[in-house]
């Protein structure tokens, strides 16, 4: 995470009449703030990356979808992050609402899971988005997202017809090369053309001067995008007139220019060797200084150079080389100091891993098993290890919809550092297209990316992030008394009821205001937990409150498109099908609730045993019950006298305590204490409220020998009744005491398919899955090779097969393989 570059890439400035760079550092202490500002901030807010594969884009209410997270840390894109714990949320985008919410554990950088999509879901456009607790101190915009579409079996889908239908003004946006036009100077000004669905629409046009004269024209050249060359003159406003397919025409102003400013023009297209950025300006003559440019990428700087003001026109040239893969950004500072420029450019380093599938066989049958064989080389074609997630698809039912859809590379170097939707971001990566590098740099021109400002960059101090990196869950709040003031330090206990009934129990305190947290905690999901809070000896007139940072509705800035548009009969097939399985699956549900006869058991009453002790039978047991409480200040002072061997001497607040048998020449030894199956000190059982207590075990010589030689003084074990499996929070009305039922880590479920090798009375059923299969977690070994198999359904089809993965130092690939099952 917090890896920064230590070295600069050696700055080559071109030389060309009259273009010259001259570097006269007489403020030399800007270029190094700027960088010690930058590594600073990157070091106190590192970013993080995530993404999510699923196996289909389109799924029935009843389906399940099953996905798996890859977590990278932003500046090195290295396969793993710090952050242990993935939030992943289906958001259905017509209410803004968030309707499922899961938590995913994190191990290596890598989470599994799944999402039971419920029968009452409605059909529609949804979004999955995922992002980690670190991530929440930083814009959404930068959560992954992707675009899901819910069907219904039960329902007729709405046709479609293709693109939503054309608002009056169609979205038209005008991007000058470096963020400004400046009069007398000619420059670059990139436009983008989009429906309200957010699709690119094919266009062209001209722009009229306010004297009338046509200065130039202009088409798009992809997804409605492209850019033209215009010089504006002072005293002058200019419109751009836009005909669109239908031959409608509409008009937009363009963005006014300035006459005393800079102008920053990149070719990152003609040279193979060199980026080559072009500064100019129109500053009067008395200006003096400056101006300072500073290249990085993803918070890592990369260069950083400086010119005189009095240079109108200047070249300076970047080694490709220095640059990663991925997204830079060319910052222009003017002579106070001040950013007045900003250019982003993608540099391509074909490194890439290679991820290829071979059947077993060019055709199976149905029912047939498929062996597949992985093999993932690198750029170089070395053969490296990697982990893969794989997902098979019957072709003929989820079909295939979207052009170039985002992917793993694509989101990794593009997606994720680009603000908004981008359309067919696949494209870009597909070297069959010969334009794909000059489209990709219309696209940075038209692309905004603002995961940091340079004003926040260049404070003297950065406050502290409001979200703390998870290595766990965690659980924040604040205790209060009655009267809503700061209690001061509260003592604190924390019972954690897992659903597998075993209990964790630890202790903690609240600062001044009555804040507290607890992080790196481990539960499963649906886990019950209690909170007690104590002030001094015995004050529990308080008040508890949990945190609540999750919100069930999203403020979306911007509504993605749904890329899954259907005719009425391509559906048809699907639904049937999907229709026909779940109803096969409630059958089955149906059939194992069979309705037995009325019988009798008689058998012996056995004390229950309780899964908080891992010894045999106690050697004393005392059972605590209202008549003891009166007469006792703490659990100790209940033993006094109660059971034989056990002396309890000292005050009520500072007890000495010794089992006869285990003084030595040394003096007293006191007995291990533990608290519901957990070592603790003897203050923390000192502190126990007596009412709490449920019942003591006194462990003597060979009965205490399984603790160890710890135990050499016996054992005292406390159990408390909320310790106990089977208490019951809920009824738990004391005060200072809150009880709430927490989502914790999703149970990791396995992708079931029939096994047709094996004899087993399911497989006389239809078997038209959509999904054939789905393994999240494939290595591969030093040869790069792995293997996978699984069963062909019923359909005579074609099968999909799309595997995603990453080398552990961040490389990315895909690959892709379709064959028929006859």
């Amino acid at each position: 995470m917090n890896r920064l570059s230590t070295s600069f890439g050696r700055v080559i400035v071109g030389l060309a009449i009259p273009l010259a760079l001259v570097f006269g550092f007489t403020e030399p202490d800007f270029p190094a703030r700027l960088v010690e500002r930058l590594r600073t901030f990157s070091v106190t807010y590192p970013r993080e990356k995530v993404y999510l594969h699923t196996d289909r884009p389109f799924y029935t209410a009843g389906e399940t979808i099953w996905l798996k997270g890859y977590l990278f840390d932003g500046p090195e894109h290295l396969a793993d992050s710090v952050s242990k714990v993935l939030y992943v949320d289906l958001v259905q985008i017509e209410s803004r609402k968030v309707v499922v919410h899961r938590i995913l554990r994190v191990a290596n950088g890598h989470a599994v899971g799944d999402i039971s999509l419920g029968d009452s879901l409605a059909a529609g456009a949804y979004m999955l988005r995922a992002y980690t607790g670190w991530m929440r101190n930083f814009s959404e915009d930068y959560y992954f997202t992707k675009p899901l579409t819910l069907l219904r079996a039960d329902t007729e889908p709405v046709q479609a017809t293709g693109s939503q239908p054309l608002a009056p003004q169609p979205d038209v946006q005008f991007f000058p090369e470096g963020g400004q036009l400046v009069n007398g100077l000619e420059g670059r000004v990139a436009f983008k053309v989009v429906s309200p669905a957010g699709k690119g629409l094919d266009a062209k046009g001209f722009v009229m001067s306010s004297t009338g004269d046509t200065v130039t024209g202009f088409s798009a050249k992809h997804l409605g995008m492209g850019y033209f060359a215009f010089q504006p003159e002072g005293g002058r406003s200019y419109t751009a007139y836009v005909q669109l397919a239908d031959g409608t025409t509409h008009k937009y102003p363009l963005p006014a220019a300035r006459s005393e400013a800079y102008m920053l023009l990149v070719d990152n297209i003609t040279n193979r060797d060199n980026v080559r950025v072009y500064i100019k300006n129109t500053k009067p003559a008395g200006v003096q200084g400056h101006f300072t440019v500073i290249v990085q990428s993803r918070g890592r700087d990369i260069q950083v150079v400086q010119g005189e003001v009095s240079k109108k026109a200047i070249v300076m040239q970047i080694p490709r080389q220095v640059l990663p893969a991925g997204i830079s950004q060319i910052t222009l500072f003017d002579e106070t100091n001040q950013p007045v420029c900003e250019r982003i450019i993608f540099v391509e380093k074909n490194d890439r891993l290679t991820v290829h599938l071979k059947p077993s066989r060019p055709t199976f049958s149905p029912r047939e098993k498929i062996q597949v064989t992985i093999s993932v080389a690198d750029a170089a074609g070395k053969p490296v290890r990697a982990n893969l997630s794989l997902a098979a698809t019957d072709a003929g039912q989820v079909l295939e919809k979207e052009s170039y859809a985002t992917d793993l590379v694509s989101y990794l170097l593009l997606n994720s550092d680009l603000k908004g939707t981008i359309e067919q971001p696949g494209y870009y990566f597909d070297a069959s297209n010969r334009e794909r590098a000059t489209d990709l740099d219309v696209l940075m021109m038209t692309q905004g990316w603002r995961r940091f400002t340079w004003k926040e960059v260049l404070q003297d101090a950065y406050l502290a992030p409001k979200y703390p990196i998870e290595e766990g869950l965690s659980v924040t709040g604040q205790v209060l008394r009655p009267n809503k003031k700061a209690p001061g330090v509260v003592n604190l206990t924390f019972f954690v009821a897992q659903p597998d009934s075993t209990r964790d129990v630890f202790m903690g305190e609240s600062d001044e205001s009555g804040r507290f947290s607890a992080h790196g905690l481990q539960f499963t999901d649906s886990t019950k937990v209690m909170i007690q809070g104590v002030i001094g000896k015995n004050n529990r007139n308080l008040e508890i409150k949990l945190d609540d940072w999750f919100s069930s509705t999203l403020q979306l800035t911007q509504i993605p498109y749904n890329p899954i548009v259907f005719q009425r009969d391509e559906l048809a097939d699907y639904l049937k099908r999907t229709k026909e399985y779940l109803e096969i699956e409630r059958q089955i549900r149906r059939n194992r609730e069979i309705l037995l006869k009325e019988v009798t058991v008689r058998k012996k009453r056995e004390a229950p045993a309780d899964s908080r002790k891992i010894y045999g039978q106690a050697s004393n047991t005392l059972k605590v019950d209202q008549t003891m409480i009166a007469g006792g200040m703490n659990v100790l002072d209940l033993l006094r006298g109660r059971i034989a061997g056990v002396s309890v001497s000292g005050s009520a607040m500072n007890p000495t305590v010794q089992i006869r048998g285990s003084a030595n020449f040394s003096g007293v030894v006191e007995p291990l204490f533990t608290l519901d199956g957990t070592p603790v000190s003897k203050e923390s059982i000192v502190s126990i409220p007596i009412f709490d207590v449920d019942y003591v075990d006194v462990l003597k010589g060979a009965n205490a020998a399984i603790f160890g030689s710890r135990a050499s003084g016996g054992v005292i074990a406390v159990y408390t009744k909320r310790g106990s499996p089977n208490y019951d929070f809920s009824k738990d009305q004391s005060p200072g005491t809150l009880v709430v039922t927490m989502p914790g880590f999703r149970a990791v479920r396995e992708f079931y398919a029939p096994r047709y090798d094996e004899n087993k009375p399911e497989n006389v059923r239809p078997d038209y899955r959509p999904t054939l299969h789905w393994e999240p977690m494939i290595q591969t070994g030093e040869d790069g090779k792995a293997q996978v198999s699984f069963f062909a359904s019923d359909a005579r089809s074609s099968v999909r097969i799309v595997a995603e993965g990453v080398t552990a130092d961040g490389q990315p690939g895909v690959g892709r393989v379709v064959f028929d099952v006859k």
